[in-house]
């Protein structure tokens, strides 16, 4: 179950369970009940679309090219915006995964080790 269902079952008004107990049977960050989230904000928003303008042309764009095609010099874009905002889109990472690398080393090495 997710964290926004869990926080959908909380009861604020339960007679016998308290907050406090139900956020810990459920596994959710008091934090979380308590604070409200903050809207989007609108530039946000408008840079979303402009990044789903530029992902749709050329999927196969980094967030630091992202970040260089949307930023101008009186408005730049900073590189971690653009991918939390890639990463809240949902958009698909390319390239390899963490620790691939060395796992294909390693497979090339055992290759030449086993191979004499």
């Amino acid at each position: 179950m997710s964290i926004p269902d869990r926080r959908a079952l909380l009861d604020r008004d339960h007679g016998v369970l308290s907050l406090r107990r139900q956020c810990m049977l459920l596994s959710v960050a008091r934090s979380g009940v308590y604070r409200m989230p903050r809207p989007d904000n609108d530039d946000d928003v408008a840079l979303m679309r402009r990044i789903d303008e530029l992902f749709t042309a050329f999927p196969f764009l980094g967030s630091r090219r992202m970040a260089e095609m949307l930023g101008t010099k009186e408005q730049p874009v900073n590189r971690k915006r653009v991918q939390r905002l890639m990463r809240k889109m949902g958009s698909p990472r390319w390239g390899p995964s963490p620790g691939r690398r060395s796992l294909s080393l390693a497979i090339k090495y055992s290759r030449i080790c086993c191979a004499e």
